[in-house]
């Protein structure tokens, strides 16, 4: 599942060295834990749905350096495919019915490292969901799956009954 958020609190007003330029880019989120939904997700305050494909724009420097993170923030459905109750006229969910499932999303946060890329290869921003709460993020300009992507883990992974700590 695709996600997008924008991006990392830097500014480069003022600034004119190499070292200083800023660029935008996509910010993209994979779920890789089975039967959930990721709601909405932010990256550094920037907030973006969570229901698939990717979000303009995140603004990243073009040259990495030591010390960028990324605070990501989401929030988690549980039971993204639950029958929910219908209003007896018009569209949408019942209020009631609607309130009871929401009361079982749940909301995360972490910091993560963001990892050196080469020089002017900064590509998008992909945020990875994993098990036992966990977020894993890459720059890498390969797509997730081929075999130079530095995420491995695999797609639809069971929640395991104890997370290590």
């Amino acid at each position: 599942m695709y996600l997008v958020s924008g991006f990392l609190g830097l500014t480069s007003l003022g600034c004119t060295s190499d070292e200083n330029k800023m660029v935008g880019g996509n910010v993209a989120a994979i779920n890789h834990v089975a039967g959930t939904a990721i709601n909405w997700f932010s990256v550094n305050g920037y907030r973006t749905h969570g229901g698939g494909g990717s979000s303009c724009c995140i603004i990243m420097p073009v040259k990495w350096r030591p010390g960028l993170k990324a605070d990501i923030e989401w929030e988690v459905d549980p039971e993204p495919f639950a029958k929910i109750k219908r209003k007896v006229t018009g569209y949408g969910f019942d209020e009631d019915a609607w309130a009871k499932h929401e009361a079982n999303f749940r909301r995360y946060s972490t910091t993560v490292d963001i990892p050196e890329w080469p020089e002017k290869k900064s590509c998008d921003l992909n945020v990875h969901f994993l098990t036992c709460n966990r977020v894993a993020v890459t720059t890498a300009c390969v797509t997730y799956g081929r075999p130079h992507y530095p995420i491995k883990d695999p797609l639809d992974m069971k929640e395991p009954a104890v997370c290590p700590k």
